[in-house]
C-alpha cells in the first residue's frame, strides 16, 4: 500500500510540474496571488519575477496552501538567517520531502544558488503578511 501512496505522490509531482499552461517557451507567467500587501524591495521583486518564471506556482501560492504550504507559511516557519536561506535554496535546487507532508517537491537543477536564494529572500519576506 505505501508504494502505491508514493508512487501517486511522485506522479502527481510529475504532472504538477510538467504542466503547461499554452504559453510560447521563453514567455513568463505571472505568479498568481502576487501582489504583497506591502510594497517589496527590489530585490524581492527580483525574487518574485523568478518565480513567475518558474512553475512554482503550479505547487505554491502566496496565502493559500495548494499542492504545497502557501509562502506566507513557510515564512512563518523560517526566520530569514543565511543559514535557513542556504537551506531553503538547495530545497529549491535538489528538491526535498516530509517538511510538509508525503508530496516531493520536485528539484529545480537549472536554477542558480543566487537566484534560489533570491526566491527564498522574497518567500520569507512575506512573513509578517
Amino acid at each position: 500500500m505505501k508504494k502505491y501512496v508514493v508512487f501517486a505522490a511522485f506522479c502527481t509531482a510529475m504532472v504538477a510540474c510538467n504542466s503547461s499552461d499554452g504559453k510560447k517557451a521563453g514567455e513568463e507567467k505571472p505568479a498568481e496571488n502576487a501582489t504583497p500587501t506591502a510594497p517589496a524591495s527590489n530585490a524581492n521583486e527580483k525574487g518574485l519575477e523568478m518565480i513567475g518564471a518558474l512553475d512554482c506556482t503550479t505547487c505554491h501560492k502566496i496565502s493559500e496552501k495548494n499542492i504545497g504550504p502557501a509562502y506566507t507559511e513557510v515564512a512563518q516557519k523560517y526566520e530569514a538567517t543565511e543559514a535557513n536561506i542556504d537551506t531553503l535554496a538547495q530545497k529549491i535546487i535538489k528538491g526535498g520531502s516530509g517538511v510538509w507532508g508525503s508530496v516531493p517537491m520536485t528539484p529545480h537543477p537549472t536554477v542558480s544558488v543566487d537566484s534560489a536564494k533570491e526566491m527564498v529572500r522574497y518567500i520569507l519576506s512575506l512573513k509578517n503578511q
